[in-house]
């Protein structure tokens, strides 16, 4: 048996299935329509778009395979030093910066142990 809340009485009272799955006298609304575009374009699939167009620059990837593949022993560089002056560059850059913001959180560590002066 099935239940449904009765706004008259405000009590349960009995009734048929359709009426206890939509409360109140509400019946579910089902849309005939299909409902509105959001995006005014239509989209294109990568497989309809011209191969010359989609990139025109030289493809580098195989290059730096090389030179990142090369045995370590042949030239004695890590990887991160392979390309040369940009890369020692780089290292020491950020070599430079790890070891100053080290020394500026010790001294700030330094600064905040200490007990300030009263007056």
């Amino acid at each position: 048996m099935y239940y449904r809340f009765s706004g008259v009485t405000q009590r349960l009272v009995g009734a048929a299935a359709s009426a206890a799955y939509s409360p109140q006298g509400l019946k579910p609304i089902v849309s005939t329509e299909s409902p509105a575009l959001i995006f005014g374009t239509t989209t294109k699939l990568a497989s309809d778009l011209p191969a010359t167009d989609s990139f025109l620059g030289k493809n580098k990837v195989p290059d730096l395979q090389k030179i990142f593949q090369s045995d370590l022993k042949a030239d004695g560089l890590p990887v991160h030093l392979k390309r040369g002056v940009p890369d020692r560059l780089l290292y020491r850059t950020t070599m430079a910066l790890t070891i100053g913001g080290t020394i500026y959180c010790l001294v700030a560590l330094y600064m905040a142990s200490q007990p300030r002066n009263q007056k």
